[in-house]
């Protein structure tokens, strides 16, 4: 044992610095806090987006642009995407239930079968919307597109 391995036993040096409880701690007089302002005044919580009297940056940038607040978002899947489901899983019928087991959407997305790709089996899709181009895919090949809500 020399004095570069001593280390102090186990437990008794868990506990952190007690902040305002006099000179002793080596945090006594302001307690950690500066010298005067806000932050060192009881009571004080910073408003959020506060950069201490600066102008913030939210009031900064120009603001511009328009978000229509009735926007319907819907998540794209290719009619691509519907062939290699059908091969790998077998099915003849395609509806949002199948698409949410197979882990292309999530809970509450809607869904639009968008164009993009090849498609040869003749398959029954029901989605919230479809694109022209994908409806015309999978009737061309015997398929229905029903539209649900």
């Amino acid at each position: 044992m020399k004095l570069n391995n001593l280390t102090p036993a186990a437990g008794s040096k868990g506990r952190e610095k007690r902040i305002g409880r006099g000179e002793g701690s080596g945090h006594g007089g302001t307690s950690t806090r500066g010298h005067k302002g806000a932050q060192a005044r009881s009571g004080y919580s910073r408003k959020i987006g506060f950069e201490g009297g600066q102008m913030p940056i939210q009031r900064r940038l120009p603001k511009f642009g328009f978000t229509n607040p009735t926007r319907v978002e819907y998540k794209g899947i290719n009619v691509a995407t519907l062939q290699t489901l059908a091969e790998t899983h077998n099915v003849a019928v395609i509806t949002v239930d199948t698409l949410r087991e197979a882990g292309f959407i999530n809970k509450n997305q809607l869904v639009k079968i968008l164009g993009n790709g090849e498609l040869t089996a003749k398959l029954e899709v029901s989605a919230n919307a479809f694109s022209k181009s994908a409806i015309a895919k999978i009737e061309a090949v015997g398929g229905t597109a029903t539209t649900i809500k």
